[in-house]
C-alpha cells in the first residue's frame, strides 16, 4: 500500500468517533481494532467470533480507492457491497445503520432472510440435506441445507464440509437466477473447481453427492495433507534461522 494512502486513511481515522464507541462485545462477537496496512488493504477494525468462525472487518481497498466491509464465513470471504463507498462520512452512517444487524445476520440465523425462490427450491426441508453426516472423512458440516447462508451475486452456501486445522472445504451453492446447484473446494484456502456437482434439480444434486462427494472429500484433504508435508519438510530441510554465529 503507498504511504501516501496510508497517510490519507490515518488522517481521516484520527480521533474518530465512532470508533472510539464501538462496544467491545456485539452480539456475540469480539472488537478487535486493527489500524494497518495489510497487502493493499488498510484494516480498520474487526468484528470476530473464533467460536461462530465469523467475522466482519472495516477496511479501505487502495485498488479501488473505496472504504469496504469484507466479512468471513468459515474459510470463505467476500466484501458486503451495501457498504462500499469512497465517502469515508457515508461509510460511517452506512455502519451506523447496518453493522449491527448484520452481525445479529451472523450470528443467528434469520429464516425471513431466505428468498421466496430458495424456499420453493424446498431446500430448507429437503430430506437428504437434513440426513447428511455430522463429520465425513474428518470434516465437519459447517453449513447445512436448512440454515443456507446468503452470499454474493445471488448465491446460497447450502453445503459446507470444512476442516479448519488443514484450511480446506469442500462447498455446495444454489446460485438464484441460474437455477443451479455447483460447488467449490479450498485447499488451504486456495480455491478448487471441479463440475461433478453440477445440476439443476435436488434429485440430481443428491445423486452426484452420493457418487462425488466422499471421493472428493478424500482428494481434498490427500492434497491439503501433501501439501502440508512438503512444507514441513522444506522448512525441516532449510533448517531455523540462527543468525549470527556465537564466538
Amino acid at each position: 500500500m503507498k504511504e501516501e494512502t496510508i497517510e490519507k486513511v490515518r488522517q481521516e481515522l484520527d480521533g474518530w468517533e465512532y470508533l472510539e464507541k464501538l462496544p467491545d462485545s456485539w452480539h456475540g462477537f469480539a472488537l478487535r481494532r486493527i489500524e494497518e496496512p495489510l497487502g493493499d488493504c488498510y484494516d480498520i477494525f474487526t468484528y470476530e467470533s473464533e467460536s461462530l468462525h465469523k467475522s466482519a472487518t472495516a477496511y479501505f481497498h487502495e485498488e479501488t480507492h473505496e472504504y469496504k466491509l469484507r466479512i468471513k464465513i468459515g474459510l470463505i470471504e467476500l466484501c458486503r457491497i451495501e457498504f462500499i463507498t469512497a465517502d469515508f462520512a457515508v461509510f460511517e452512517a452506512l455502519l451506523k445503520a447496518q453493522l449491527e444487524s448484520l452481525l445479529a445476520e451472523l450470528e443467528t440465523f434469520d429464516p425471513a432472510s431466505i428468498s421466496s425462490i430458495v424456499r420453493a427450491k424446498e431446500i430448507l426441508t429437503w430430506k437428504t440435506g437434513n440426513e447428511l453426516p455430522e463429520t465425513l472423512e474428518g470434516f465437519s458440516l459447517f453449513i447445512r441445507p436448512a440454515y443456507p447462508v446468503k452470499i454474493n451475486n445471488g448465491s446460497y452456501i447450502i453445503i459446507d464440509y470444512v476442516d479448519f486445522a488443514l484450511e480446506s472445504s469442500v462447498t455446495v451453492y444454489f446460485n438464484i437466477y441460474r437455477d443451479e446447484f455447483f460447488s467449490e473446494a479450498r485447499i488451504w484456502n486456495i480455491p478448487d473447481v471441479n463440475y461433478d456437482f453440477d445440476s439443476n434439480t435436488l434429485p440430481e444434486l443428491e445423486e452426484r453427492l452420493q457418487t462425488y462427494l466422499v471421493p472428493r472429500l478424500q482428494e481434498v484433504r490427500r492434497r491439503a495433507e501433501a501439501e502440508d508435508a512438503a512444507k514441513k519438510a522444506k522448512a525441516s530441510a532449510e533448517g531455523p534461522c540462527t543468525g549470527e554465529e556465537q564466538s
